[in-house]
C-alpha cells in the first residue's frame, strides 16, 4: 500500500528518531477556520520543540498522507466537505478517491501501518450519553483494544458518559493511565470526579509499559489521560450545565451519529463565549508536549 510521507517524517522514521502522530479531524471538524489552521501549526511546532517530529495524518484524494506540507495542511483546514473517517469508512474513502480527516481510530490504524507508536489528540470518543438506548459507542474504544499505539489525550470527551466509557475500556483490557494525578481528567476539566484505574508520573514509565505490552503479546494500545493545564481548565461544575444545554438541543434537533460531536463542540463554544476553544487548544498543545516526551523515550528504548 502506498503511503505518502513528507521528507521530514520519512527521514525521522528511517533514522528511528521520535515521531508523534496527529489526527486531522480536529482540524476539519473540531474548530473553525482560521483557528483550526493556527492550532495545527502550533501543535506541530510544539512537537518539534519537544524533540520529536510531527506526522499529521489524513486521506487526500484517496491516498494516505503521513505528515503534511504547510500548503497541504492549509488546504485541508479550508476544506468544507472532508469526510470524517473511522475504521468503517477509511477504505471506502480511499477506494472512491475522496478526501477525509482521520478520527482517533483511523489515525491509530495509519500510525501503526507507518510504524509510529505514539499519537497526540484532544480527547477520545467513547460511550455517548443515552447509549443504553442508542447504542452509540465510538469505534475509538475498540481501536484502543486492538491497535498498538499509545494515545495521549485529555481523557474522554466531557460530552460522553464517562463512567460507562471507563467500564467499556476496562472490559476491553485497555490501560487507562492518568498522568501525574489520581483523578481521571475529562477534557476541559482536570477531574471527571472519578479515580483513574492507573497512574504514571513519567514519560519513560509510559514508554516502557508500551514496550512490555508488546513483549507480553498483549494486543492494543494505552490511553494516557493528561490533565489540561490548571490555568486553562473549565471546572466540572461550570462546564457540566453548559454541556447539558447543548445535549438537550441536539436531542430536540434529532442530531445523531457522526454529527453529534461537531454540533456539541460548536454549541459549547458559543455558550462559553469562546472559552472552550481556548481550553481545547491548550489541552492539545499540552498533549503534544507529553506525546513528544513519550516518543523520545520510545526512541531511546529501541536503541
Amino acid at each position: 500500500m502506498k503511503i505518502n510521507y513528507t521528507s521530514e517524517v520519512k527521514q525521522a522514521l528511517e533514522q528511528k528518531r521520535p515521531v508523534v502522530a496527529l489526527e486531522s479531524t480536529i482540524i476539519t471538524h473540531g474548530m473553525p477556520w482560521p483557528q483550526n489552521y493556527e492550532m495545527a501549526q502550533k501543535v506541530e511546532a510544539t512537537v518539534r520543540e519537544n524533540g520529536a517530529t510531527p506526522a499529521t495524518i489524513a486521506v487526500i484524494e484517496g491516498e494516505i498522507y503521513v505528515g503534511l506540507t504547510a500548503e497541504t495542511l492549509e488546504a485541508l483546514a479550508k476544506t468544507q466537505d472532508a469526510l470524517k473517517l473511522s475504521r468503517a469508512d477509511l477504505a471506502i474513502c480511499m477506494a472512491k478517491g475522496l478526501t477525509g480527516a482521520t478520527t482517533v481510530a483511523a489515525t491509530m490504524i495509519i500510525a501503526n501501518l507507518a510504524g509510529i507508536s505514539v499519537f497526540a489528540t484532544g480527547g477520545i470518543g467513547g460511550v455517548h450519553r443515552g447509549a443504553e438506548l442508542s447504542f452509540d459507542i465510538s469505534a475509538d474504544l475498540q481501536e484502543l483494544a486492538q491497535t498498538p499505539v499509545s494515545v495521549v489525550a485529555a481523557g474522554p470527551k466531557a460530552i460522553l458518559d464517562i463512567p460507562k466509557t471507563l467500564e467499556v475500556l476496562e472490559t476491553l483490557g485497555v490501560p487507562v493511565i492518568a498522568f501525574g494525578q489520581d483523578d481521571l481528567p475529562a477534557f476541559w476539566s482536570r477531574s471527571s470526579g472519578l479515580q483513574a484505574p492507573l497512574r504514571m508520573d513519567t514519560a519513560r514509565d509510559i514508554a516502557r509499559a508500551h514496550e512490555i505490552r508488546k513483549t507480553l503479546g498483549l494486543p492494543g494500545g494505552q490511553l494516557i489521560a493528561n490533565p489540561v493545564p490548571l490555568d486553562k481548565e473549565i471546572p466540572k461544575d461550570h462546564i457540566d450545565p453548559i454541556i447539558q444545554v447543548a445535549l438537550d438541543e441536539a436531542e430536540k434537533r434529532n442530531i445523531s451519529a457522526k454529527k453529534v460531536t461537531p454540533f456539541l463542540l460548536t454549541r459549547i463554544l458559543e455558550l462559553t463565549d469562546g472559552r472552550s476553544l481556548d481550553t481545547n487548544i491548550a489541552l492539545v498543545l499540552n498533549n503534544a508536549r507529553l506525546a513528544a516526551e513519550i516518543a523520545s523515550e520510545h526512541s531511546m528504548l529501541g536503541q
